[in-house]
């Protein structure tokens, strides 16, 4: 492999990204429940229960596909998923809080939603029969939709009753989900790779676009960490700093993989960033799975790539400002490179207090944390002000040109 193979841009969707590290989840979580079950390491279940929601949500907020179906992404819709995701990162945190409540939701969401969604590929015209109509790599996509669909009502059932098979048994069968997702995807790439998506019109519609979803999801994410932080400091809730960290990592791998966005900028979606965000996500699934085992490890690599990525973030910020000279800086500016240079600021403080535990008292590092979710949010709002000021600047000249031509005189 020469060095032009690494940096080779590559083309994975949104639904792919999805799936790959959903996939990516279930084969590892099925590998490591065989020396789990034999004593050999410690599980934390409700790791894997927050992390599967969160996944969940994510398919529900920046695509509109809920366990019973797809759905037009809409507000009520982003709602859901939030509530979902925030289901799943207080389910990864805290141990117990929930009891039965996660098992419940994945169960509805596995079982009745894939059984909803395996009637829905044979009876629905544009499902298999279409697929089954076009031949060749579609006969894969109806085949691997359906036992993604069948073993994810098995998963569901495994959930509320977990003595249903064995140990080596309840592996295999969630290894076989994991490879059924994964060869999905696979699918998926090749078909998208062969017959392109059209660019989606977000006429009349509302609600975020892809890119502020994540930017919601991941200032909402640390908002709940930073104050669930606090009790947890004052030794009034039980934490499960592993999961944490994973959830951490997993998130930080979505945004590579899907955007390109890393800790320390933004870069090309190259195989190579491909790489790094599969291997991120590799270390937070461990981290979410096994309790304590990769926590110094993870701690020292998310406190670099904080402090690394806000002292370089500071750098474009300013350097941005330099390059204007002595023009004159538009209000709303102002505000987003205020905005970008406290996150930061915020961004190096935590990587501090992450590399140096005893400097910040826990609870000042929670109030770090929401404030930077704070910021984040605000830096999404100022972000959609910014895109409707361009759309109505685009919108204008077009407007006064018809007027134009519909007073001249040839008219």
């Amino acid at each position: 492999m020469n060095r032009d193979f690494f940096l080779e841009e590559t083309d994975l969707t949104l639904d792919v990204v999805i799936l790959l590290i959903a996939g990516l989840m279930m084969v590892m979580t099925g590998i490591l429940l065989f020396p789990v079950t034999r004593g050999a390491v410690p599980y934390y279940e409700n790791g894997v229960y927050g992390l599967v929601l969160f996944l969940f949500a994510l398919q529900i907020i920046l695509l509109g596909n809920t366990p019973f179906g797809d759905m037009k992404r809409s507000n009520p819709v982003l709602f859901a998923g939030l509530a979902v995701a925030s289901a799943g990162i207080v389910t990864c945190f805290i141990p117990d809080i929930f009891s039965l409540f996660p098992a419940i939701v994945l169960f509805l969401c596995f079982t009745p939603g894939g059984a909803a969604l395996l009637a829905h590929l044979f009876l629905a015209p544009d499902r298999f029969r279409a697929w089954a109509r076009l031949g060749g790599i579609f006969h894969l996509l109806w085949i691997g939709c359906a036992a993604v669909y069948l073993l994810s009502m098995l998963m569901g059932v495994l959930v509320l009753n977990q003595g249903l098979l064995g140990g080596d048994e309840t592996a295999f069968a969630v290894l076989a989900f994991g490879a059924a997702v994964l060869f999905l995807a696979m699918v998926m790439k090749r078909i998208y790779r062969a017959h392109p998506l059209p660019e989606e019109k977000e006429s009349g519609n509302r609600t975020l676009s892809s890119d502020h979803s994540i930017i919601l999801l991941t200032g909402i994410f640390m908002i709940l960490l930073g104050i669930l932080l606090v009790p947890v400091s004052l030794g009034m809730l039980p934490f499960a700093a592993s999961a944490q960290l994973g959830l951490l990592m997993v998130i930080m791998a979505f945004q590579m993989l899907s955007t390109g966005n890393t800790p320390i900028g933004p870069f090309r979606r190259t195989r190579l960033v491909i790489f790094c965000g599969i291997l991120f996500s590799a270390l937070g699934i461990i981290s979410c799975i096994i309790p304590g085992i990769l926590v110094p490890l993870l701690t020292v690599l998310i406190g670099v790539l904080n402090i690394f990525g806000g002292v370089n973030g500071l750098r474009r910020t300013f350097s941005g400002l330099r390059k204007r000279g002595g023009n004159p800086v538009p209000p709303l500016l102002v505000r987003l490179n205020i905005s970008q240079a406290v996150l930061h600021l915020l961004s190096i403080m935590f990587g501090t207090s992450m590399l140096f535990p005893g400097l910040l008292p826990p609870i000042l590092t929670g109030m770090i944390l929401a404030a930077d979710g704070g910021v984040l949010l605000y830096l999404l709002h100022i972000l959609i002000l910014l895109e409707n000021m361009a759309a109505a600047a685009v919108e204008s000249p077009n407007t006064g040109e018809t007027a134009r031509i519909s007073q001249s005189p040839g008219s």
